[in-house]
């Protein structure tokens, strides 16, 4: 259910590492069900640059409003312009279609972000 090669955050962010220091970002499967029926998206502008942990926009479903945050600093090159019409892929496929947007790393990664068994401790402490 949580794909190996991506790093994950404790609020519930993914890191897809693409290779050519550029990662996508998008939110987990756990946090798209937490969430609900998502009916809006609002990213930053491409250019924007931003540290680890800094909000980097909001989700909006019908239950609530969530922020998401950047996983590791980073610059916005590119936002999924998918999600504008199509906010459902982040409940349909958050590892695919439901990306958010692609960064341009900074640095090394957050020593934060967890691999599959760290997030999935994360999940199971927070079900309790």
């Amino acid at each position: 259910m949580y794909p190996a090669e991506l790093k994950y955050t404790k609020n519930h962010e993914y890191l897809r590492p693409l290779g050519d220091g550029t990662a996508l970002v998008g939110i987990t499967h756990y946090a798209q069900e937490a969430l609900g029926d998502v009916v809006f998206v609002s990213l930053p502008e491409p250019g924007t640059r931003l540290e680890a942990g800094e909000e980097l926009g909001t989700v909006e479903s019908v239950k609530t409003v969530s922020e998401i945050y950047m996983p590791s600093a980073g610059e916005v090159l590119e936002v999924n312009g998918e999600l504008e019409a199509h906010p459902e892929y982040v409940n349909e496929d958050p590892y695919g279609l439901g990306w958010m947007v692609k960064l341009r790393l900074e640095g090394d990664l957050s020593p934060e972000l967890l691999d599959v068994p760290g997030y999935e401790a994360l999940i199971t402490s927070e079900s309790r």
